[in-house]
């Protein structure tokens, strides 16, 4: 049997194969205890997550309700024919301004001057009537002082010189209304204002019923604005309701989202809610002499109640909505998220008007809400000014470029 047989000169200890493994074991116990300690170390804790903070002061804002609203003339008044006929033209321009007075329609005139010319002469038949009369009646008083006819004959005279009297006074009666009938079928406006498109074309016959509107005015100066305001508007003012005492004056916000420079008043007041919508209708009248408000716009309107004190101003992004209400998160003195329920009132800009939840001097979070956990560690600091703008809110002047350097300048 053969037996390996050690080279003389080298030991057990210096052989390549068990040289190796003894550092393999080495490794091992290393690793191994690296891993302990790892494992038996407590996590970092995250660093402070850098937030915006507003240190907010009590202000005073004015107390506002905004609704939709829609305009309407001081005045909208029909235009209708008085006396039937054929429309023969048109006179005005529909949608433009008109007098009072100015020609809008004209009806054929032609039957009326045919009833006026017999109006006439039926008056001067009824005028040579009572001229036969009175004659007849002079004439009749000498013979009754001779004697020469009874006194019935006179009385007969009298009486018939009467009637030929009113016979004449309802010819001419007959001639003023036929005079009022030919001045009738020129139709012309009965106020002043911005017109509306016609009814009726040329070539219609027009009626003197139901179907004689041929066009209606609106008087735009003053403008009419009317609004409704519901419970829960009126609970956002003073005394949770609207009187021409509280009203300051009414603001108008067009629909290109300009405000119109003249303020309004309130004029009217319903005394009553309407049981289909919960709303009270309301009134307000605008100036209007350019004509920049036409009837039936569309526009919002701003009622102006007086001034709230003692309230906040807080950016929109930074209030949240939950289920129990709106809240904020402020940075405490330890610079640790804290939560605040608060109650809010209506917008004032960008902002949201805070009645009750806040106190002087709290900073309040306004970015990261999303990543804001209840006495999480954070990193105030002041809003920013936007990028580009000095502290001033200046613009902030660009920086020469600085000219590339030369081959023979890198060299050196």
């Amino acid at each position: 049997m053969s037996r390996t047989r050690i080279p003389s000169g080298r030991s057990l200890g210096g052989h390549p194969l068990l040289y190796s493994l003894t550092l393999l074991v080495a490794l091992v116990s290393g690793c191994s205890k690296s891993g302990a300690d790892a494992r038996n170390t407590p996590p970092a804790a995250p660093p402070p997550l850098p937030v915006t903070v507003l240190t907010i002061q009590p202000t005073r804002v004015p107390i506002t309700v905004e609704v939709m609203a829609q305009t309407e003339g001081a005045k909208e008044t029909e235009v209708r024919a008085q006396v039937g006929g054929i429309l023969i033209k048109q006179l005005y321009q529909e949608g433009a301004p008109v007098k009072a007075g100015q020609p809008l329609f004209q009806i054929d005139r032609k039957p009326y001057d045919i009833a006026l010319a017999q109006a006439r002469a039926n008056l001067a038949e009824a005028k040579a009537k009572v001229e036969q009369a009175a004659r007849e009646e002079a004439r009749f008083q000498g013979l009754l002082d001779k004697q020469y006819i009874s006194r019935k004959t006179y009385d007969d005279a009298v009486s018939a010189n009467a009637m030929a009297r009113a016979e004449q006074q309802s010819a001419e009666a007959a001639v003023h209304q036929a005079e009022l009938n030919l001045s009738y079928t020129t139709v012309v406006a009965p106020v002043a204002g911005i017109s509306s498109r016609a009814v009726k074309s040329e070539g219609n016959l027009i009626s003197t019923g139901d179907e004689s509107l041929l066009t209606s005015i609106h008087q735009s100066n003053p403008m009419w604005v009317r609004f409704s305001l519901s419970e829960s508007d009126m609970a956002r003012l003073p005394g949770g309701r609207l009187t021409q005492k509280t009203v300051t004056g009414v603001e108008l916000k067009l629909p290109d989202g300009s405000i119109y420079p003249l303020k309004g008043q309130l004029n009217f007041l319903s005394s009553s809610i309407d049981a289909t919508l919960g709303t009270q209708q309301f009134r307000a009248e605008f100036k209007n002499s350019d004509g920049a408000l036409l009837p039936g716009q569309f526009v919002r309107a701003r009622i102006l109640a007086g001034e709230r004190e003692g309230v906040f101003l807080v950016p929109q992004a930074a209030v949240a909505q939950t289920e129990q209400g709106y809240l904020v998160f402020v940075a405490d003195a330890e610079n640790k998220v804290s939560p605040r329920p608060v109650q809010v009132g209506s917008w004032q800009g960008k902002d949201w008007v805070i009645l009750g939840g806040l106190q002087a001097g709290d900073a309040v979070i306004v970015d990261n809400l999303m990543k804001l956990r209840p006495g999480a560690s954070v990193a105030p600091h002041p809003p920013q000014p936007a990028p580009g703008a000095a502290p001033d809110n200046k613009s902030t002047p660009p920086t020469p470029a600085t000219p590339s350097a030369t081959p023979a300048e890198r060299k050196s």
